[in-house]
């Protein structure tokens, strides 16, 4: 149990590091409008932002299987350790193939249904979190639906930022959970 929530714990931490890599726009010159383009566009401006998606995907994949070892053995702890692992695989889709609009939806959708998942099976001081993560998860992905749908101009890269910066605090809350929690009995 203890390699594996080390794994999960490491992995997380690189994947984490490396999905808020994006933040490096404002060092790295890339051209982009950081309030009207989505921060999507950063893996087409410059190759450093594809490889860091690639290495978070990687990273988030990999820390499924120890995930799987620390989650309770009923589904809404399986589903969440299924859930980080799948946006793993949708990261590493997106490094391969920037912009598919099928990737981005699908990476919504899983995100979704993990903190979804925190919010059915964490205890209740820590569900407030979920609580909080999944509301926050949700009006940001409107946000930027909608500012998608109006066009350019309508802050589409400020609220894909956003966006970036909600996933990235739920999932540091959750490596925390994954570092502090008890781990599961075993029959």
């Amino acid at each position: 149990m203890r390699a594996a929530r080390i794994a999960a714990v490491v992995l997380f931490i690189v994947g984490l590091a490396a999905y808020s890599a994006w933040l490096l726009e404002f060092v790295v010159p890339t051209g982009l409008s950081p309030v009207d383009r989505p921060a999507e566009d950063l893996l087409g401006a410059d190759v450093l932002f594809r490889v860091a998606r690639g290495v978070a995907g990687l990273a988030f994949a990999l820390s499924g299987p120890p995930l799987m070892r620390l989650a309770p053995v009923h589904w809404t702890g399986r589903l969440s350790a299924i859930s980080v692992c799948l946006f793993g695989f949708l990261m590493l889709a997106d490094a391969a193939r920037p912009g598919t609009r099928a990737v981005d939806v699908a990476a919504n959708l899983v995100f979704v249904a993990g903190a979804l998942s925190l919010v059915l099976w964490w205890p209740p001081r820590w569900r407030e979190w979920a609580v909080g993560g999944l509301a926050l998860v949700l009006v940001t992905w409107a946000l930027v639906l909608v500012a998608g749908l109006l066009g350019p101009g309508h802050l589409e890269g400020l609220f894909t930022r956003a966006q970036l910066v909600v996933r990235t605090v739920l999932l540091a809350v959750g490596v925390t959970y994954v570092a502090v929690m008890p781990a599961p009995r075993r029959l």
